[in-house]
């Protein structure tokens, strides 16, 4: 093994060369580079064009018009609006350590990084307490759910989040206390979002262990409720009639129930880390490295490219809306009436 050439050590580059004070800008090799960006793009894109495909579903085709689908089609802006605004700067940053978009913006693209993350989790949380009412109150889950109760958890989803994420940035409540760490490291070309102890805590709890823990309660109260109707409806013998229709209902919200809870999982084992990477990071004085804190954040950012997957493989509605969709289809008269779903579901 060689070792390195001490009398020559390699010539630090800067994120603006011509500018005082000017962030070291982090030199990769070039095979790194460009496969980090590969990475990325393909990320990016994949999210952009997988959630739209979920957005155009539910607004253009009228059997998708439902409640459930509403939040769905929420989370789904949701994810695509992370994947225009936020990801594709963070992807800069991530590879070549520099923020060239100038303060303002920086402070501006932090807002919406945690604003469109905490919706996300919020639009999970209210999700998982429609399935409750699908699942374990199935015969008033219509007068429950109704399209006004849904546009208030679609103002609770968005108002709180857009709130919590202006509010706290632009007071800077999450740096007081750690001033002379934000002064030592301030550069120009830096874009860092920095957490005091206090909210690196409470940020944490506000955005994903409060309503995540509210989640899995709720999913696991659901899941017994619905094996319990399974074996109920199971230990019924020669099905006839209506009630051969009330136990396909019954598969039918189960199947969803599941597809849903993935969802949430995917969404949990993709966010744990970076929050629990939040919360300690001030307690051991801020020294995690820059490399594993942009792994958890993509890993994060991954989620939303995850949810159209995870809904193309569990849905048969939404795989014969893409196909229509990539077809062309959608653009033929009355396209919107057109049936997604089997004749015998």
């Amino acid at each position: 093994m060689n070792s390195p050439d001490l009398s020559n050590p390699p010539e630090v580059q800067y994120c603006f060369n011509f500018v005082n004070n000017s962030c070291p800008r982090h030199v990769r090799p070039s095979i790194s580079v460009w496969v980090m960006y590969m990475v990325m793009i393909g990320a990016i894109v994949l999210t952009m064009l997988g959630n739209l495909v979920v957005i155009i579903s539910i607004s253009h085709f009228k059997q998708l018009h439902s409640p459930t689908n509403f939040l769905i089609l929420s989370m789904a802006t949701t994810d695509f609006l992370l994947s225009c605004v936020v990801m594709p700067f963070s992807m800069i940053r991530s590879i070549e350590a520099c923020w060239y978009f100038g303060r303002l913006f920086c402070r501006v693209h932090s807002c919406c990084d945690i604003m469109l993350c905490t919706t996300s989790i919020f639009h999970l949380c209210f999700v998982s307490v429609d399935r409750y009412y699908a699942v374990c109150d199935p015969l008033h889950y219509v007068t429950k759910i109704t399209v006004p109760v849904i546009q208030i958890f679609l103002f609770i989803s968005w108002s709180i989040p857009i709130f919590f994420a202006f509010g706290l940035v632009f007071s800077e409540l999450n740096i007081i206390g750690a001033e002379e760490f934000v002064e030592a490291i301030d550069c120009e070309g830096l874009c860092a979002l920095i957490f005091n102890k206090l909210w690196g805590v409470l940020a944490s709890f506000i955005a994903f262990f409060c309503p995540g823990t509210v989640m899995v309660g709720i999913y696991i109260h659901i899941f017994s409720v619905a094996r319990k109707h399974a074996k109920q409806i199971d230990t019924v013998p020669n099905l006839k009639g209506g009630e051969v229709k009330i136990k396909a209902s019954s598969k039918k919200e189960n199947k969803a129930t599941k597809t849903l809870s993935i969802v949430m999982g995917v969404f949990v084992l993709c966010w744990l880390p970076f929050f629990v990477l939040t919360i300690t990071d001030p307690f051991i004085n801020f020294t995690t490295p820059e490399d594993l804190y942009n792994v958890f954040l993509w890993l994060g950012y991954f989620n939303s490219t995850f949810n159209p997957i995870i809904y193309g493989m569990f849905y048969p509605w939404f795989r014969k809306a893409f196909k229509m969709i990539v077809t062309g289809m959608i653009f033929h008269p009355d396209s919107s009436t057109l049936s997604l779903f089997p004749a015998h579901a």
